[in-house]
C-alpha cells in the first residue's frame, strides 16, 4: 500500500512539470497607429571591404553576368525582391581614409590608393559616388554616406555635400553636371564618422563630440534636402559614450545616433571568434547567447537617450550588426568571407524581433554586410551567386516596413544546455496599412516545437497563412552547388481555433504568419 501512495505522489508531483512544458500563451495586444516599426531597421551595409563592392556589386567588365555597366544586376534584382530601404556606404573603417574627390570624374584618371584596413590591396576607386548612387537608384534605396572624419578635413565634407545637393552654379555643381549628373542628387543621409571610438580615430567621448559639433555645423541643408545628421555612436554597451555625445551635442544637433554590436560565437576578439560552420551545439547556444545581449544593450543606450530627449526625436541607429566569424580556411584574412548557415538565420531573425520591439527609438540599422563579408545576404563565386538564409529572414520580415507596431505578451520557456539557459522563444507583431496582422516567431531550441495559443482581442481575422525557413540542422547552410539547401517554405502549421490562433513552431526556425 506504501508502494502505491508513492506511486501516486510521484504522479501528482510529474504533472504540473508537464503542465509548464505545453501550450505558450501569447497576446497580440492593440498597437498605437502613431508608433511604426521603421522600414529603415532592415537597412544593409557595403563596405570596400574583400570582395562586397569589387567583385560583388561591381564586377569585371567581362564577367558573363547581367549588367548595367559594371553593376551585377543579378544582385540587385535579389535585393530589389526584399525591398532594401537603406545602404549605407562607403566604410565602416574604409570611410575615415576614403577621399571622395578620388572617386568621381573619368574613371581612367582617378588617383588609386591603399586600402590599409582590408588587406592592403589596390583600390582603383572605379566605384565611386557616381556608381554607388546609381546602384541606391536602382535598388530604389535610400543612400546613407559615411562622412570621413578621422583623416578628412571639414571642408572636404562640405564639399561632398554641395556636388551632390546644391543645384547653385558653384565650380563643384559644374564638376557634378560634367561628370554626367545635372540635377542634384538630394542625399540626407550622413554619419559624420565612423567608430570614432576606434578606427575612426581613437578618440574620446568627449573630443569626438566636440569634433562632431564642428563638423556639423558646415553641414548645410540646400534646397529640397535637409539633412539627417548622425553621431558616430558606442561600442556596444559603451553606456559613457551615449551618455556624453548625448550631453555635450545635445538632442537639437543631431537625427540619430548610431550604436555598433557584433554577434561573436567565442565572445572574444582575440584568438578564435568561431566557426562559420561544422560547429557544435554548445557553440550555437553560445552565439544565441551573445546574439541576445543585443536587448539589453538598446534597452540602456535607449534609457540614456530617454534623459536627454523625452520625446524621442532622436533616432538610435544600429548601423552595423551581425554575425563575425572566422573567415573561411584558405581565404584572405583581411576580406572577412564567411559562410551563413540557419544559426545566422536565427539570429537575424531574432535580432530584428528586438529591434522591431524597440521600435520607439531604433528606426534605422544594417547589417553587416550585404555580398561575401561577415553576416552576407549574397555570396558570389565568379558567374554563381547564392541567397544565404539571412536573405531569406528579410525577405520573410518586409512584411513588417513601416507597419504599425503591436506588443506582444508571453512568457518563454527556457531553452536549456549545460546548465545555462536563454528564451527559446522570441516574436514580434505588426498590423500593415491594409489591416493584415504579421507575427514573426523565432524558436532558438533545436529540439523542441514549440506549442503556442495566441489571443488576439480587437483583430478581425478569417484566414492565416505563413512562411517558414528551417532545415535538419543549425550549422546547414547553402553552396554554389546546392544554393537552395535552406529556403523558404509554406507553413502549415497555424490554425483557427475559434477567436485564438493555434501554432506549432519547429524547432530551430523563424516563422513570419499573416492574418486577414
Amino acid at each position: 500500500m506504501s508502494h502505491l501512495r508513492a506511486f501516486i505522489a510521484t504522479l501528482a508531483l510529474a504533472a504540473p512539470l508537464a503542465t509548464t512544458a505545453q501550450t505558450v500563451q501569447l497576446t497580440v495586444q492593440p498597437g498605437d497607429p502613431k508608433l511604426l516599426v521603421s522600414k529603415h531597421i532592415q537597412g544593409q551595409f557595403a563596405e570596400h571591404l574583400g570582395r562586397n563592392i569589387y567583385g560583388g556589386f561591381w564586377v569585371d567588365p567581362g564577367l558573363n553576368v547581367p549588367k548595367q555597366g559594371r553593376i551585377r544586376m543579378d544582385i540587385v534584382q535579389a535585393l530589389q525582391k526584399i525591398h532594401v530601404p537603406n545602404l549605407r556606404w562607403p566604410g565602416g573603417c574604409f570611410a575615415d581614409t576614403y577621399h571622395w574627390h578620388d572617386g568621381v570624374g573619368p574613371a581612367a584618371q582617378r588617383p588609386k590608393m591603399l586600402n590599409l584596413w582590408w588587406g592592403n590591396t589596390l583600390e582603383d576607386n572605379s566605384f565611386g559616388t557616381h556608381e554607388f548612387l546609381e546602384l541606391c537608384s536602382l535598388l530604389g534605396t535610400e543612400p546613407y554616406l559615411a562622412a570621413n572624419v578621422g583623416s578628412g578635413t571639414v571642408q572636404e565634407m562640405a564639399g561632398w555635400m554641395e556636388y551632390l545637393n546644391s543645384n547653385e552654379d558653384t565650380p563643384l555643381v559644374q564638376e557634378r553636371r560634367k561628370n554626367g549628373h545635372p540635377e542634384p542628387y538630394h542625399v540626407s543621409w550622413w554619419g559624420i564618422g565612423n567608430e570614432s571610438w576606434g578606427c575612426g580615430g581613437n578618440m574620446t567621448p568627449e573630443y569626438y563630440s566636440d569634433v562632431y559639433k564642428r563638423y556639423a555645423t558646415f553641414a548645410h541643408d540646400y534646397p529640397g534636402t535637409r539633412l539627417k545628421r548622425i553621431v558616430s555612436g558606442a561600442n556596444g554597451d559603451d553606456a559613457n559614450w551615449t551618455e556624453t555625445c548625448m550631453k555635450n551635442i545635445g538632442p537639437g544637433k543631431m537625427w540619430g545616433i548610431t550604436l555598433h554590436y557584433y554577434t561573436l560565437p567565442t565572445g572574444s576578439w582575440s584568438g578564435s571568434k568561431g566557426k562559420a560552420t561544422g560547429f557544435g551545439e554548445q557553440e550555437y547556444f553560445n552565439t544565441l547567447r551573445n546574439a541576445l545581449k543585443m536587448d539589453e544593450i538598446v534597452t540602456r543606450h535607449a534609457a540614456i537617450m530617454d534623459k536627454y530627449d523625452k520625446d524621442k526625436k532622436v533616432a538610435l541607429l544600429v548601423d552595423e550588426w551581425g554575425v563575425w566569424t572566422d573567415v573561411e580556411p584558405g581565404t584572405n584574412p583581411g576580406f572577412l568571407y564567411q559562410q551563413n548557415s540557419l544559426r545566422d538565420a536565427l539570429v537575424a531573425g531574432t535580432t530584428l524581433n528586438i529591434f522591431n520591439n524597440h521600435c520607439d527609438r531604433v528606426r534605422g540599422a544594417n547589417l553587416a554586410q550585404a555580398v561575401n563579408v561577415l553576416q552576407a545576404l549574397v555570396l558570389t563565386d565568379k558567374e554563381k551567386m547564392l541567397l544565404t538564409p539571412t536573405y531569406h529572414v528579410f525577405d520573410l520580415y518586409q512584411v513588417h516596413q513601416d507597419a504599425e507596431y503591436l506588443p506582444l505578451q508571453f512568457a518563454s520557456p527556457d531553452y536549456v544546455l549545460g546548465g545555462e539557459k536563454i528564451p527559446a522563444l522570441n516574436a514580434s507583431a505588426t498590423k500593415d496599412k491594409n489591416g493584415a496582422v504579421h507575427i514573426s516567431l523565432v524558436n532558438l531550441d533545436p529540439h523542441k516545437t514549440l506549442t503556442l495559443e495566441t489571443a488576439l482581442p480587437g483583430v478581425n481575422w478569417k484566414t492565416v497563412t505563413g512562411r517558414v525557413l528551417t532545415s535538419a540542422s543549425v550549422s546547414d547552410y547553402n553552396t554554389f552547388d546546392k544554393p537552395d539547401n535552406i529556403r523558404l517554405a509554406t507553413f502549415t502549421g497555424a490554425k483557427k481555433r475559434g477567436d485564438k490562433l493555434a501554432v506549432a513552431l519547429p524547432a530551430k526556425s523563424v516563422v513570419v504568419l499573416e492574418l486577414k
